[in-house]
C-alpha cells in the first residue's frame, strides 16, 4: 500500500522546472537555475550560499520540503 505522498514515477526535468519557477515566483526561493550538467543551483535569499541540487528529483524534493514547512508554519499561526 502506498502512502498518499508516494510517487509512482521519477520527476522529469519539466516538472522540476515548473516547481522551480513557482518557488521563485512566490518568493519561496530567491533563485533556481538549471545548470548544463542537469544540476540545479538554488539560493534561498540574496545573501545565502548557493546550494547545488543533483537533478530533477532533488529539485522536486526541495519543493516538497518547502511546501511542508510553509504548511506547518501557517498552521501554527492560526
Amino acid at each position: 500500500m502506498h502512502s498518499r505522498h508516494s510517487r509512482t514515477s521519477i520527476p522529469a526535468a519539466a516538472e522540476a522546472s515548473a516547481w522551480a519557477e513557482v518557488l521563485v515566483r512566490r518568493r519561496l526561493l530567491h533563485a533556481a537555475v538549471l545548470a548544463p550538467t542537469g544540476q540545479w543551483l538554488v539560493q534561498s535569499a540574496p545573501e545565502a550560499p548557493v546550494r547545488v541540487l543533483d537533478g530533477p528529483v532533488a529539485m522536486v524534493d526541495l519543493a516538497a520540503q518547502i511546501q511542508l514547512h510553509t504548511r506547518t508554519t501557517r498552521n501554527r499561526t492560526r
